[in-house]
């Protein structure tokens, strides 16, 4: 098979959680700037990442790629403010972000995307277009497959957005056709009802075991249907984690000192926007440390609405000034936390969302989706930090220098946990092997490592 060589690149939700019990330097791949430092793994014990979607779209003209000398209709209403790096600027309202700094990595470049809302890209690194049957499996779903479980009662994955009347921003990545094996554990939606055992006896459990066991002898009679297949693994799985507390000491971060709880105090546990978008509560990323620490590979989340078209929902400014505060105290409590508990060689954390803003302001005040440019936030995983990588245009309309696609972070995210991805595949339906990124989506060929 012919292919081109590639590179890595109060307390809380009591009603669902408490229920539980750089720059173009020389034609450098991404992965080379942001190489891993290598060793053993430290405290954890074993790799995880923490994705962070930014349901709607974040203004990066507005966040990390600042254009001060450009037009008013285009620089809009904030000034940048200099970070702890020298040389780089960041928005006014993050101001603990800009503390931090040298801790973070930014991309301005990122292209890829498409003018679609929904988490779909930002989950699978791919597109709807041309999907093999039963779809791309998402990132977290692919690392279950081919690492599978850390602890017994523990998933692999798991995703902590609630249910949204959006939902294609409440996705927390689907397993496609890897099959019901590798879905996303979900204590926060549905999966809630499922963990929450206290008071129930032996008897009923047996009763769903038994339960299972007759799906399980359904499967077989349909063996042939692609969508079955997993079945067996997952109420194996299932069964597990049920008869776990592990998962829910967990998500219980009233178990974590008063002062870390304070330290990602503010927002609020409803959905946000119109009830269609992601919470905007700090706690959901405490919990996401938590469950890497307790042995989970992958955790996904939805944090917030950035859809900010404008009047008559508030422009794109005023929603800003109320979305950039709170993510930048959570996520510089997450930055804090993951480095204090020697956590920042093991945990990779990516914050971005489904696309960038239109460079001017529409008459509304608000800026419109813009598929051509966006921006993602990294840390931890052992990376180089403290860089900027590639820059847009004046006006923040395209990508300049060192132009990176999605798929090239997925490289690196799978980097990050091991896996190689010029040699990691994994079989569809039709048992034909998949490589876990599309190797021809790079715009420059990157260079063996």
């Amino acid at each position: 098979m012919n292919r081109k060589q590639a590179t890595f690149c109060d307390g809380i939700d009591r009603r669902n959680f408490m229920r539980i019990g750089g720059l173009a330097m020389g034609g450098l791949t991404l992965p080379q700037l942001l190489e891993a430092q290598g060793g053993k793994s430290g405290r954890l014990g074993h790799k995880a990442t923490i994705m962070v979607f930014l349901s709607g779209g974040p203004p990066h003209q507005d966040m990390v790629d600042l254009k001060p000398e450009a037009p008013p209709e285009i620089r809009g209403e904030f000034s940048p403010i200099s970070t702890s790096v020298p040389g780089i600027q960041i928005c006014e309202h993050m101001p603990m972000l800009a503390q931090r700094m040298d801790k973070l990595a930014i991309i301005r470049s990122l292209y890829g995307a498409k003018d679609r809302h929904d988490a779909f890209q930002c989950m699978t690194g791919g597109l709807k277009e041309n999907q093999p049957v039963g779809g791309w499996p998402s990132y977290g779903s692919v690392v279950s497959k081919l690492q599978g479980q850390v602890k017994l009662g523990i998933p692999s994955f798991v995703g902590l957005s609630p249910r949204m009347r959006t939902g294609t921003w409440s996705d927390p990545g689907q397993p496609g056709f890897l099959g019901k094996a590798h879905a996303p554990f979900l204590p926060n939606a549905d999966g809630a009802a499922n963990l929450d055992l206290q008071g129930i006896d032996v008897t009923q459990l047996n009763n769903r075991e038994a339960l299972l066991n007759g799906l399980d002898r359904f499967k077989r009679q349909v063996d042939d249907v692609a969508e079955y297949q997993g079945v067996d693994a997952f109420t194996e799985q299932a069964l597990g984690i049920l008869t776990s507390s592990k998962l829910a000491d967990a998500l219980d971060i009233t178990k974590e000192p008063q002062y870390i709880q304070d330290r990602y105090a503010g927002g609020n546990y409803e959905p946000a926007g119109y009830g269609d978008a992601g919470p905007l509560h700090n706690h959901y990323l405490l919990s996401a440390r938590r469950l890497v620490e307790a042995g989970v590979r992958t955790v996904t989340l939805a944090y917030g609405r950035w859809d900010w078209h404008g009047q008559p929902h508030g422009s794109n400014f005023e929603n800003a000034r109320d979305h950039l505060p709170l993510l930048d105290s959570g996520v510089s409590a997450l930055v804090d936390d993951i480095y204090e508990r020697g956590l920042d060689r093991d945990v990779t954390v990516i914050v971005w969302g489904e696309f960038g803003r239109t460079p001017r302001v529409n008459p509304k005040g608000g800026r419109d989706h813009w598929p051509r440019a966006s921006f993602a936030l990294m840390f931890g995983g052992g990376m180089r930090t403290g860089q900027v990588i590639g820059s847009t245009n004046r006006y923040a309309e395209e990508p300049e220098d060192r132009p990176v696609h999605m798929q090239e972070v997925f490289s690196t995210l799978y980097r990050n946990m091991g896996i190689n991805t010029d040699m990691a595949t994994v079989n569809d339906f039709h048992g034909r092997p998949r490589y876990v990124i599309d190797h021809t989506q790079y715009k420059y060929l990157p260079e063996p490592v």
